[in-house]
């Protein structure tokens, strides 16, 4: 491990546990790190506002990758940014509006926009969407949308996932939780967006750590020697990852970031 210059972590059912929060251990990890010039990127289907609320107190000293790879900004810098063909929108709109207790969520770089969506829906929602509109009609969305976020009170494998998985030709479609479904340009994916900082800062997979739980964190996993899934991971994250640690609610990437600390440390 002692090669490692990167570190990426999914966020939700991985970096933050359960009542969506980051731990003060991992903060206090943070900092060593950062002492072993280890960059450290936090990578997640939430927008980067939701992020930087999360992780306010390090912010200015990580890269965000936001919207499952849509958007990559570090210190306020945008540094890639991929938005959904306006001319594709008006299509994807009428498809997912139409979808049976299925509640579609517009994201954009500064707001996300609901869909029609009852308060206590609204109220979910404002845990990953802090600054939102409700909208009744595609006219109302005042920016770039750089996905769409489809949610489902029950499951989004048996009650999303099949009405759009036919959009996989020309869209990214990828199940990125037990209630959601996201749709975006077929380029973004946290992948690409790994790839194109590995690329930048001219760091190889072997010197890349990375954490996932969900299939939205497949294709950067897949990017990096050290890949974990965690213990609560589903499965084709635990068939992709190259190794496993610890639940989220069990602090999975602290310990490991611990034993990369402690071999980076050595002579």
């Amino acid at each position: 491990m002692k090669h490692v210059k990167l570190v990426v972590s999914d966020m939700d059912g991985t970096l933050l546990n359960s009542n969506h929060e980051v731990s003060q251990r991992f903060f206090n990890l943070f900092k060593k790190m950062q002492s072993l010039n280890i960059k450290f990127v936090a990578a997640s289907g939430r927008p980067y506002y939701s992020i930087t609320e999360k992780l306010q107190p390090i912010t200015k000293d990580i890269i965000i990758v936001a919207e499952n790879g849509g958007l990559v900004i570090e210190n306020k810098e945008v540094l890639l940014s991929n938005n959904i063909d306006s001319n594709k929108l008006n299509k994807l709109y009428n498809l997912v509006s139409k979808i049976k207790d299925v509640y579609p969520i517009f994201c954009t770089k500064h707001c996300a926009y609901f869909l029609n969506t009852p308060l206590e829906i609204v109220n979910t929602f404002s845990e990953y969407y802090s600054i939102n509109k409700t909208i009744s009609s595609l006219k109302e969305i005042e920016d770039d949308v750089i996905k769409i976020a489809l949610y489902h009170s029950k499951n989004s494998e048996s009650f999303i996932y099949p009405h759009v998985k036919h959009l996989g030709s020309e869209f990214n479609v990828v199940v990125s939780g037990n209630h959601w479904v996201d749709i975006s340009e077929s380029i973004t994916d946290k992948g690409n967006a790994l790839s194109f900082l590995q690329n930048r800062y001219n760091i190889k997979p072997s010197e890349t750590m990375v954490f996932g739980d969900f299939n939205n964190d497949l294709e950067m996993l897949k990017l990096s020697k050290y890949s974990y899934a965690m213990a609560n991971a589903h499965k084709d994250v635990k068939a992709t990852a190259n190794f496993e640690t610890d639940t989220n609610d069990n602090f999975g990437v602290e310990k490991i970031i611990e034993l990369l600390i402690a071999e980076s440390s050595q002579d």
